[in-house]
């Protein structure tokens, strides 16, 4: 069966495409909607929305192109997600979606707008568990699709992995390895045979691995006592960040003392390491994007120490990694629109934003490219990622430094690496 958009390749869509009208002469703004966990236990992905957005209508008035930006608030619920995406087609006949923030608002949204036609570029959530969390049949790679009108663009579990692995080969330990993987998409997906196990076992680590627990659980007494009695010295997982701060503390107070912590997700936000005071010192987590990250923005051309500091004068607090890849959205978003005879035609964007070749804040983004396997290569960009660790500073605020870069030697160091113990 022909898809709409290979259909309107064909001679049947002659007539409609000789009535196309030049982007910017077309009555009326391109909608575009924009989807993030605003609230709940994720809200702290959404940290730099507010101004993200404004700044991006601010940028498109002041370059002639009419826009109008529909929030959403998934409110950290794959349900709502799916609810608020089909608000956003059918009500809001939206003619693209943004979307941001882990495979719980990713996958719904990207799920219902391939399904409605609808154009989405995606970021802020591992590839693996949004391309494969997508498939009918995720155990059977055979049976995987690529997606018409859905583009992602972010690092994979590959690269997490190896920037965690890297850190640790820099230090003295047993190589006993404790994971904390929820029960959600990200927590499954680095529990797979596509995740960590495979490559721990394939560089002589050991892993302790308790099974999967329920986000905002209480009580972390069971895989402590795992972690205790393997003698693990290596943390890792990712936990949603009310969940880490719970479990490091309880690990704290029952005495479980690893030489690294290496936690994804949780360890992202000034605000949630802030919130551990001082047993925050020396964690460390992946490193998507920084101030010292050496890109410039493609809608505004500021460098990204520019647009942190912008941020921070804005909002009044810390700059936060997902700034830089809700920033990007917009830029893919703004680079395609640009590009369009009709940026409402949902066919024609889904297939520019799919030949965007740009320069980013995050670095390029371009589709196609060889460094993700085949049966993602349409659908998924990769980006640069690099290491880091929280070093708390003599006034009890905290320093991001760059302690790892092997994937990305464009990146920067900015310190070295240091042991919990």
């Amino acid at each position: 069966m022909l898809s709409r958009r290979t259909f309107l390749k064909t001679g049947a869509a002659t007539a409609a495409s000789a009535l196309a009208m030049p982007a910017l002469a077309k009555s009326g703004p391109v909608k575009i909607g924009y989807v993030s966990p605003q609230t709940g236990p994720l809200s702290g992905f959404a940290a730099a929305d507010a101004y993200v957005v404004e700044s991006f209508i601010k940028t498109a008035k002041a370059q002639g192109v009419d826009v109008e930006v529909i929030v959403k608030d998934s409110q950290s619920n794959p349900n709502r997600a799916a609810e608020v995406a089909r608000e956003l087609i059918v009500r809001d006949e939206v003619n693209l979606i943004c979307v941001a923030s882990t495979p719980e608002t990713t996958n719904p949204v990207c799920t219902i707008a391939e399904a409605e036609e609808v154009p989405v570029i995606s970021s802020v959530a591992p590839w693996q568990p949004w391309f494969i969390g997508q498939q009918g049949n995720p155990a059977d790679p055979a049976s995987w699709q690529e997606f018409e009108y859905v583009h992602h663009f972010f690092w994979g579990l590959e690269d997490n992995v190896k920037v965690f692995m890297n850190m640790w080969d820099m230090i003295d330990s047993n190589k006993s390895v404790g994971a904390l993987w929820p029960n959600d998409g990200d927590g499954n997906a680095w529990a797979s045979d596509q995740g960590m196990p495979p490559a721990l076992a394939g560089a002589g680590y050991s892993l302790t691995d308790t099974g999967r627990y329920q986000n905002l659980t209480d009580d972390f007494s069971a895989q402590i006592n795992a972690f205790k009695q393997n003698d693990v010295q290596i943390l890792t997982g990712i936990p949603i960040p009310p969940d880490f701060t719970t479990f490091w503390t309880q690990s704290k107070q029952q005495g479980f003392n690893p030489k690294m912590v290496s936690v994804a997700k949780a360890l992202l936000f000034p605000e949630s390491v802030a919130a551990l005071g001082e047993l925050a010192h020396n964690l460390t987590c992946e490193v998507w994007w920084s101030p010292m990250h050496p890109f410039s923005s493609s809608l505004t051309g500021q460098s990204c120490a520019d647009l942190a500091g912008e941020f921070e004068d804005y909002a009044g607090r810390t700059w936060t990694q997902p700034l830089g890849f809700v920033h990007g959205l917009f830029e893919v978003a703004m680079d395609a629109i640009k590009r369009a005879d009709d940026p409402t035609d949902g066919d024609e964007m889904a297939e520019l934003i799919g030949a965007t070749n740009l320069d980013s804040a995050v670095g390029k983004i371009q589709w196609g490219r060889d460094n993700v396997p085949p049966f993602a290569q349409a659908n998924v960009s990769k980006t640069p990622l690099v290491g880091g660790q929280w070093r708390m500073q003599d006034d009890g605020s905290f320093d991001l430094v760059i302690v790892e870069n092997g994937l990305a030697p464009e990146i920067a160091l900015t310190g070295s690496l240091e042991m919990l113990n």
